[in-house]
């Protein structure tokens, strides 16, 4: 059997922006070789690998360089792929089985919003070549179990950064993020991502970023529901709402090439 495969713009309502996902829709257990080497192929941050079980799919996220084990934008598109081609109905939720335990996805209109945990920072020093790689004085240092969250004093801080990512790779963790307080009325927090220990200098735009950004920015605000920018060279915009240890990650998505796995 040929295994469908998709390329989606997940977290953008139009082509060519947000964060580009691969989505390859399994007819049955193929071997982490085989995974790995369809997602270096892809050349994507992330492509997702579908499983269909019982009671929903089992869900596994591959960079080009390495298993993860959250991954936002690529469940996004794989939702968005399932209720497009068919394989499960507008009106019913996405259920999927991963390493961060089971995560749902509920469509309305053009959005769609993921149930994911909640991974709260606690402060901590920054490791020399985490500051030397990123430069500028950040306002706070925190890290939770993948990443290192930093915020800046202004958004011009964090659209003009430009890490060095060779030491930047050396830092022990899954990736980077900045943060600072959004100019524009629009939103209330803007952020990058950068991850080169996992092959992704820079995702364009990151939901498990997310899952900490809503919990330290409801510490800073006093606020549960923000609308937030990941500011990119491609951009996109994600909803956050904190929900005691979980987060609702809101999104759109669109489909940009479809095919099979000639393997």
């Amino acid at each position: 059997m040929k295994e469908h495969i998709y390329h989606v713009d997940a977290f953008s309502e139009r082509p060519f922006a947000g964060n580009p996902a691969g989505v390859c829709i399994l007819d049955g257990l193929k071997p982490d070789t085989w995974l790995q080497g369809i997602a270096r192929e892809m050349n994507l941050s992330e492509t997702a690998f579908l499983l269909e079980e019982k009671d929903g799919y089992s869900l596994r996220w591959f960079t080009p360089g390495a298993e993860v084990e959250l991954c936002g934008h690529a469940t996004l598109a794989a939702a968005h792929i399932l209720w497009e081609a068919g394989r499960l109905p507008g009106s019913t939720a996405a259920l999927f089985h991963t390493l961060s335990g089971v995560l749902t996805a509920r469509r309305s209109g053009e959005w769609i919003t993921m149930d994911f945990p909640a991974e709260a920072d606690v402060p901590c020093d920054a490791p020399e070549e985490l500051a030397r790689a990123l430069g500028g004085r950040p306002l706070y240092t925190g890290k939770n179990r993948f990443d290192y969250i930093l915020e800046y004093e202004s958004e011009d801080d964090i659209r003009k950064m430009d890490p060095d990512f060779r030491l930047l790779g050396t830092v022990p963790c899954r990736g980077v993020i900045v943060t600072a307080a959004a100019v524009s009325k629009d939103f209330d927090f803007v952020s990058r991502f950068f991850a080169p220990s996992v092959s992704i200098d820079e995702d364009p735009v990151t939901g498990s970023a997310h899952c900490c950004l809503g919990p330290y920015w409801g510490r800073r605000l006093g606020r549960l529901s923000f609308t937030a920018f990941q500011a990119s060279a491609r951009g996109g915009v994600v909803r956050v709402e904190v929900r005691g240890d979980r987060v609702l990650l809101g999104g759109r998505a669109v489909t940009i090439m479809s095919g099979e796995v000639e393997l």
